[in-house]
Formats: structure tokens, C-alpha cells, sequence
């Protein structure tokens, strides 16, 4: 038998919105997973695309969560497209903000002066997530992307998991303005663009890091890109049906309900699985039969869909399979 999952790495990065919380609610069992690793020593980061929050302010939120997290382990993408920002421009440089406070301070202190409108002459725009971005803001950055300025976008998430179900992320926001330009973003800054996990990474000195988290299209994809091992948890946006239809650039190394998938046995939660798992089999022809915990027929599942066979051929040989089947909605 193989030894818990967490131990075979130096370092564990995990997402935040669908990972540990909710907006501002912790996930069940978060708090505790993480406290543990914690308790143990193991080396931590946190590496989010929302851009509504700064590091100091992250940090105070899993503090006050039960989390004793410090600010040096936090990145957020806001911060990182600053620091690009300020790399690519001159000091002093004029930047149009489309985003919340939190991106308006990281621009302010990496020496640029952020912006509201196109009449500033700004040189670059960029956008990250704000409840309170609105139509006005957006025309604003539109005419000045028109202008000539050069767009970044902190990302590209469509979604943003909250108690109530999925919300307009970012990704929505910037699907405005790219309808009304007629094109992409200059410059991605967040997940899945690899910078966050390999920073994150490197300040960590570490060798052998473990991306936690709960999107294949960002998370998974990043941890790819950046050749890491991933963990992705089914606490927030992608379910079972998008794992089994995941191309190679999005396949984790492992799969679990939740953070305790961390102290598992690393072959428990491995993916794909095959012959027996966890009570279940999985036929040559698709047939899933015997019962057991969700999750390891779907790593057994994954085995059979990334292999070429069509999820939707997948059968159920047991009631408890047909069940499965139907949560999955594929009955």
C-alpha cells in the first residue's frame, strides 16, 4: 500500500474559490485539512485568478477562517499582473483599471497610476473581477483598447463558485469587451498560464509541488502547463461529466471529493484506476458494475472515456452503477 498522497510532495498550492471557500464561506473539512497540513509542517501556498482580493486581505480571510495563512504565501493574479505591468511600462505609466479596489492598489504600488477613462490617455488596461464593474467602466476600456492601448487580463474564468451555484466571473466580463473589439486579450496573466504555481513554486524552493483544484480549464491546465502533479477536488465548478471529456491538457493526476483526498493512499486516488476499484469494475465493453463511493467508479470511468470510448457509452451493470450513472447525467 502506497503512503498518503501529501506526502510524496514539498509543497501543496492550492486554489481558493471552490477549493477552501465559497466567497467567504469555508468549504466542509478545508478548514481542518489544511490546519493539519499545517500542524505537520508541510510547505503551503495559495494561488487564486480572482483579482477582487489583495494577498494581506486573502490571508486575513483564511485567518479568520481557522487558517493560519500569511500573505508571502499567497498569489493572486491581480498581484501578478501588476508586477508584469510594471515590468513591461514605464514608471508613472497611466493604467485604465477594470476590476475592484484590490487591482487598483497592486497597480498603484508597483509605481503606475491607475486610471478611469479614456480622456487620461492611458497606455494599458486591465481587467480583473469586480462585483461593482459595470457598463460605463467597460466603455471606458473599450475605447482606450481601441485607442491603442494594450489590454491584460488578470483571466478568463467564465464562472465564479459560490454557495448559491456558478456566477459571472471574470472570464464573462472580458467576453463584454471582447465582442465589442472584435478580439482577445493582449496578455492572459492567471491560470492557466503557468506563472502563479511556478512562482509560487519557487519561492517555496521546492521541487516536487502539488496543484489542488476544482477547474480543469485553469487550475488543471496550469498545474499541466507548468509540469506539475495536480489534485483536482469536486468542491466547485468541474463535475464528473467535464473529467470524463477531458482532453490530455486538462487530465489531473488525482481525483477526490474533497481535501481529505490528501491523506489518502496515493494509489487510492490516482487517475485513471483500473480493474477493481473501490468495489467497483468497469468491463472492457463500458459496464460499470458493483457499488462503493462515487468517486473511485469515476476514476475507474475516466480510464475507459480518456481511452476514446464515448462517455455517453458507458452502462451501468448494477442499480448502484445506474445511480452513479444518473448523478453523472449519463442515464
Amino acid at each position: 500500500m502506497s503512503g498518503r498522497l501529501v506526502d510524496s510532495y514539498d509543497l501543496v498550492a492550492f486554489d481558493l474559490d471552490g477549493v477552501v471557500y465559497l466567497i467567504d464561506r469555508p468549504i466542509p473539512g478545508a478548514v481542518e485539512a489544511i490546519s493539519a497540513l499545517h500542524a505537520e509542517g508541510t510547505a503551503l501556498a495559495y494561488a487564486t485568478n480572482n483579482a477582487s482580493r489583495r494577498a494581506a486581505d486573502v490571508a486575513g480571510l483564511l485567518t479568520g477562517m481557522g487558517v493560519p495563512a500569511q500573505p508571502k504565501e499567497v498569489l493572486t493574479s491581480a498581484g501578478a499582473a501588476a508586477a508584469m505591468l510594471a515590468d513591461e511600462l514605464p514608471a508613472g505609466s497611466r493604467v485604465l483599471v477594470v476590476g475592484a479596489e484590490a487591482l487598483r492598489a497592486e497597480v498603484r504600488e508597483a509605481g503606475l497610476v491607475p486610471v478611469s477613462t479614456v480622456d487620461e490617455q492611458p497606455v494599458a488596461v486591465v481587467q480583473g473581477y469586480g462585483p461593482e464593474v459595470g457598463w460605463q467602466v467597460l466603455a471606458e476600456a473599450s475605447l482606450a483598447v481601441r485607442a491603442g492601448a494594450r489590454w491584460y487580463a488578470t483571466n478568463t474564468d467564465k464562472t465564479l463558485p459560490s454557495p448559491r451555484g456558478p456566477l459571472p466571473g471574470n472570464g464573462s466580463l472580458v467576453a463584454v469587451l471582447r465582442t465589442a473589439l472584435g478580439r482577445e486579450p493582449d496578455v492572459v496573466v492567471g491560470k492557466p498560464e503557468p506563472a502563479l504555481f511556478t512562482t509560487a513554486a519557487k519561492l517555496a524552493g521546492a521541487q516536487r509541488p502539488l496543484v489542488v483544484g476544482d477547474r480543469l480549464d485553469t487550475d488543471i491546465e496550469g498545474a499541466v502547463r507548468a509540469g506539475m502533479d495536480s489534485l483536482l477536488v469536486l468542491t466547485g465548478v468541474s463535475g464528473p461529466a467535464e473529467l470524463l471529456a477531458a482532453p490530455a491538457s486538462r487530465r489531473p493526476t488525482h481525483v477526490a471529493a474533497d481535501l481529505a483526498g490528501l491523506f489518502a493512499a496515493e494509489e487510492s486516488v490516482r487517475v485513471p484506476a483500473s480493474g477493481e476499484h473501490g468495489g467497483w469494475r468497469l468491463t472492457a465493453e463500458g459496464v460499470l458494475e458493483g457499488e462503493g463511493d462515487p468517486v473511485a467508479a469515476l476514476r475507474l470511468a475516466v480510464g475507459a472515456t480518456w481511452d476514446g470510448l464515448a462517455p455517453a457509452a458507458l452502462r451501468a451493470g448494477s442499480p448502484a452503477a445506474q445511480a452513479v450513472l444518473a448523478d453523472w447525467n449519463l442515464e
